[in-house]
């Protein structure tokens, strides 16, 4: 059976563990020497331009820039790419001014979670801690989901023997070290990243030649670089919308944000982290693009890699394996560490019995329990899309009460609570059903023959933006006629 794939079982099972082993030695050793809970935590708040800077990359590309953008190019064209490259590196923009506020105001913080609790008091704050728990768990099944598909796509291993290794490794250097030892091989992970990005995008542009152009994708389809071509506004608004806020939610993201020297590096930091992720995303998304339009009937999770594999140079093949492992272990180490930081931090507001001297060891025992849950979803392979597409909604439904509420005193707990119900019931009656064919409202509650299709066939994106228009209304309607 093996001759069917790229390589061979043996091989990339030995890739798989070799790398992951090197992982964990590295993690380990460098951490030894940076134990206590506010290294666990923030990295003792010390973390220079290049670590901090290469870290916040590293963790916002995770395996699936070798699915997504790719994917969304071959229906959503060059406007699903800026959307999804805009939406990835927008938080780092919007991070510079709110990161320096936060720390400011709160300079013993470690979360997002915490500022909430201190803005708008418990009751939306335990909403806020499932919200982002809920989140990060869906983006760490998308993360193991898609290297274990990946490996058994190009070398027939099974699903839950990749999962296995990546969970075991992740969990073993990220529960001893925390934030330092994430951050220490997020440094490292960059560097392999950059280096196999080079030789993908050299490979790419040797292999495709002259069809290596704008002018070849417009000679193609010239729809999916039309100005008029509806799908490719709203596929990226739709991106920018969703990736952009559940960005903002991203724990990992607000550990570095407390974790930096001082706010110059984090300044520095966050702008060049932006620019390198902008292009690494578009980059990807515009390899779909020339995948799609060499083979139109090219599946679109695989776009990407029927360009790259399509010579079955082992070469590659390997580089791709290695490639699509750091970003997967850079990404889970990243989330576990996020989940483990808001629990250890926020957990005992929940409930008492995850407080005490050893609320660490309590932590780690439900990481562990989630761990498995994550195993188990990844070893069948089922496809979390749908999943990761109601986390979405989810913080849209939040983000601009809590982020606007940092900024206006107006913006109390009751107001954020009828605003975030209010905007995520809204968005739930236009969010489409797993065919993405029809929604509550659209289909069943009013028939599908009274909406154009417009409506039919863009109900995620009005699903988004319904939620966000509806919040913006309802906060000016309370500023107007308060809530009591």
């Amino acid at each position: 059976m093996d001759k069917t794939f790229f390589i061979s079982q043996t091989l990339s099972l030995t890739l798989v563990i070799i790398i992951s082993a090197v992982f964990v030695i590295l993690g380990i050793y460098h951490s030894k020497k940076f134990q206590g809970i506010n290294n666990y935590l923030t990295a003792n708040r010390n973390i220079s331009f290049f670590s901090l800077t290469t870290s916040l990359v590293a963790s916002a590309l995770g395996a699936w820039i070798l699915f997504g953008p790719a994917a969304a190019a071959t229906w959503g064209g060059i406007g699903a790419v800026i959307g999804y490259a805009l939406g990835t590196a927008f938080p780092m923009i919007f991070l510079i001014y709110l990161g320096k506020k936060i720390r400011k105001e709160f300079p013993k913080g470690s979360s997002l979670v915490e500022f909430t609790r201190k803005k708008f008091g418990k009751s939306l704050f335990k909403l806020i801690l499932i919200m982002t728990i809920f989140y990060m768990f869906i983006f760490l099944c998308a993360e193991v989901t898609a290297v274990a598909v990946l490996i058994n796509y190009i070398s027939g291993t099974e699903l839950w023997i990749t999962a296995f290794i990546v969970l075991l490794a992740t969990l073993t250097y990220t529960l001893y070290g925390g934030l330092r030892a994430s951050i220490f091989t997020d440094n490292i992970q960059m560097i392999v990243l950059a280096v196999l990005l080079l030789i993908s995008v050299s490979f790419i542009i040797s292999y495709s030649g002259s069809q290596f152009s704008y002018s070849f994708v417009k000679e193609k389809n010239p729809h999916l670089l039309s100005k008029s071509y509806i799908p490719s506004y709203t596929a990226g608004l739709t991106f920018f919308i969703a990736v952009a806020a559940t960005n903002l939610f991203h724990q990992g993201n607000w550990q570095r944000v407390f974790s930096a020297k001082n706010n110059s590096t984090l300044k520095t930091s966050l702008i060049y982290s932006a620019i390198i992720i902008f292009f690494i995303v578009f980059w990807m998304g515009y390899s779909g693009l020339i995948s799609y339009s060499l083979n139109s009937k090219v599946a679109p999770d695989l776009a990407f890699f029927d360009l790259i594999l399509n010579e079955k140079n082992s070469f590659i093949v390997i580089a791709i394996l290695v490639l699509a492992m750091s970003l997967t272990l850079s990404t889970i180490d990243t989330l576990i560490n996020a989940i483990s930081s808001v629990i250890i931090v926020n957990g005992n507001e929940i409930n008492k019995r995850l407080s005490g001297k050893d609320i660490k060891n309590k932590t780690n025992l439900i990481i562990l329990l989630l761990s498995i849950l994550v195993f188990v979803l990844a070893s069948k392979g089922y496809s979390i899309l749908y999943l990761f597409l109601l986390a979405d909604l989810l913080c849209c439904a939040a983000v601009v009460t809590i982020f606007y509420g940092f900024f206006n005193k107006k913006i109390n707990s009751t107001l954020a609570t009828y605003s975030i119900a209010c905007g995520l019931l809204f968005g739930l009656l236009f969010f489409p059903s797993q065919n993405f064919q029809s929604s509550i409202l659209v289909g069943n509650l009013i028939s599908i023959d009274n909406f154009s299709d417009f409506f039919k066939t863009n109900l995620l994106f009005i699903s988004f933006a319904v939620s966000l228009i509806v919040l913006i209304f309802l906060k000016q309607t309370c500023f107007l006629f308060p809530l009591q």
